[in-house]
């Protein structure tokens, strides 16, 4: 899976992807670190990355806009290291790596994971 890390996380989060067989990259190797989420959005979206991102804004950008992409993986916790989460997050991209592919907004935390199939509908229920 091709992955877009955002700003708001460490690079080491690259490596541990990489690792893991993803093709990943940190959006500071590729764009303006002041960007706008939207133009972030729109990089993965035409390159076919999903978004790895720590910011709720991305959610409520596919909510308000009811896109079908790209997907996005948010994290909502606490400590965002790869060293205190990387299993985990490895756990969530195996689980839901079809979702990703077709289209949805995962997110999880250090417990559990939910995926929500894009395009974002007001009634949409948590898988």
């Amino acid at each position: 899976m091709k992955l877009l890390v955002d700003m708001n996380l460490s690079p080491a989060w690259v490596s541990v992807l990489k690792q893991a067989g993803h093709d990943a990259i940190h959006w500071s190797a590729v764009g303006a670190p002041g960007a706008e989420d939207e133009e972030l959005m729109a990089w993965a979206r035409q390159r076919g990355y999903v978004v790895l991102t720590n910011d709720l804004d991305f959610s409520a950008i596919l909510a308000a806009t009811r896109a079908d992409g790209p997907s996005v993986l948010q994290i909502r916790a606490q400590a965002l290291s790869p060293r205190l989460l990387g299993d985990v997050l490895l756990s969530a991209l195996g689980r839901f790596e079809k979702d990703l592919l077709a289209g949805a907004l995962v997110t999880m935390d250090e417990a559990r994971a939910r995926a929500r199939i894009l395009p974002l509908k007001p009634k949409d229920k948590a898988r």
